[in-house]
């Protein structure tokens, strides 16, 4: 079984540049200990003949694919909740200070 000291957790905390006090030093280093063992079980069980898997259940996209379609939106409709029209357009505010 592996250990984790606390100067190791003081080391690795002063190389992460984290200031600890002594109390967070020993919360971490029993926290990081039963993370440590939790791994150690799981070596234990992940052995060759069990295929590595990134999810409990197999992914699939469930997006449909795009079709077009006819518009019933007229541009008036699409305009109505605008802020700001001109043109048969949005207007929006130009970005990075650009004036067209």
């Amino acid at each position: 079984m592996s250990e984790i000291s606390a100067e190791q957790v003081a080391h690795l905390a002063n190389l992460a540049r984290i200031a600890l006090t002594e109390e967070e030093i020993e919360h971490l280093t029993a926290e990081l200990g039963q993370i440590m063992q939790a791994v150690e079980k799981v070596s234990e069980v992940a052995t060759p003949d069990v295929p590595q898997t990134s999810h409990p259940i197999p992914m699939q996209n469930v997006f449909r694919d795009d079709v077009v379609g006819d518009t019933v939106l007229t541009v008036e409709q699409a305009l109505s909740g605008a802020p700001e029209a001109a043109d048969s357009r949005f207007v929006v505010s130009a970005i990075l200070g650009e004036e067209q």
